[in-house]
């Protein structure tokens, strides 16, 4: 029992430092920036966000996930996931990081009308 576990250790030891080929190294990789999205402009920001949702077949409120590897071997285990399956999570970093910068840059909702007169007074 404990020969196996020496030998499961090294195992995923070796396959996790491949080079960024390791679970939590790609995870972490799906995790976007939202800056990149603010020169943007608002409508254009929508359009590409509900066109990747669509096109990914996710919700437009797409966050990025995590598995949780056992043991805390998660640098070391080596990425198992399908193509299909790191692309999804790639859209959904990306997505994420559109939605950020959609909220922040309150895109989407009315214009606050500016006024300049007295509170209570109407002017026409």
């Amino acid at each position: 029992m404990r020969w196996t576990m020496v030998a499961l250790a090294s195992c995923l030891t070796v396959a996790g430092c491949v080079g960024g080929t390791s679970m939590a190294e790609r995870q972490d990789e799906d995790v976007q920036s939202a800056l990149q999205y603010d020169d943007v402009p608002c409508d254009q920001l929508i359009a590409q966000r509900n066109a990747l949702a669509q096109q990914s077949n996710l919700p437009v409120t797409a966050k990025t996930t995590f598995s949780n590897p056992a043991m805390g071997f998660g640098p070391f285990m080596p990425d198992t996931r399908s193509k299909a399956e790191r692309d999804r999570n790639k859209a959904s970093g990306q997505i994420d990081a559109m939605n950020r910068s959609i909220e922040r840059r309150d895109c989407g909702k009315p214009k606050k009308k500016e006024s300049f007169g007295l509170p209570g007074s109407k002017l026409s």
